[in-house]
């Protein structure tokens, strides 16, 4: 997870210990617990010394990904977090989506012959429609980029592959997953409504706390139906 306001309503969710940094040179925050049988381990990407705000975006997602396979060697890789989402999706605030059945890029513009789609990444989901159904959630592709506003052209690319989930981080998670071919999901929970009236960055505000408590909720029903099946 990016942010420590997102994480905190899990952290007591899951009776989560703090066990301090994954790793002593760089900022990553590790909590770990237990629910049934299973160790759930949840990963923060920290706080940025020079600038004092939580490391959000696609590059702390990475390195927080791979230090947590590298170190943890998990089964299956879940990325909560808050997002953005179209009211022409019926999206309302505090919806809760799986990604499915793909999470993508919007920003990575790349014209060149065979790097178009590497660029949008197309990384699929573990059997989100299934779990959604169950769960009785919304599913929708997750579209990543770096700025929590967008471009006009972000929007096309969003178009293009139906995505209606817009976030900072899912992409690049999935990404360093399929590399280690590891299962992933996306669960996402809307702070914001990016074709709405309110400027992007207030509604997020706004509505995190909301937000976080029901991504908390619905990721806590996530693991248990990964671990009893039901």
């Amino acid at each position: 997870m990016a942010m420590d306001a997102e994480a905190r309503p899990m952290i007591k969710r899951f009776n989560l210990s703090w066990k301090g940094p994954l790793n002593p040179r760089l900022p990553m925050m590790l909590y770990v617990g237990k629910h049934k049988k299973s160790v759930i381990n949840l990963i923060t990407s920290g706080e940025c010394s020079r600038f004092m705000v939580d490391h959000i975006g696609t590059q702390p997602a990475v390195l927080s990904t791979h230090l947590a396979i590298d170190t943890l060697s998990p089964d299956i890789i879940i990325n909560p977090g808050t997002a953005g989402g179209f009211i022409k999706a019926n999206a309302s605030v505090g919806d809760v989506y799986l990604g499915h059945p793909q999470v993508c890029y919007h920003d990575r513009r790349i014209n060149l012959p065979g790097f178009k789609e590497y660029g949008i990444g197309h990384y699929p989901t573990y059997q989100s429609d299934i779990i959604a159904e169950k769960m009785n959630l919304k599913t929708g592709v997750v579209t990543s980029g770096s700025s929590l506003d967008y471009t006009p052209h972000d929007l096309e690319i969003m178009s293009s592959y139906d995505g209606i989930v817009k976030d900072m981080e899912a992409a690049s998670v999935a990404w360093v997953a399929q590399l280690y071919n590891i299962p992933f999901i996306a669960i996402k929970a809307i702070t914001d409504l990016i074709d709405g009236n309110s400027p992007t960055e207030e509604e997020f505000l706004k509505n995190l706390r909301l937000a976080s408590e029901m991504l908390c909720e619905k990721t806590f029903q996530l693991v248990d139906y990964l671990t009893t099946g039901e």
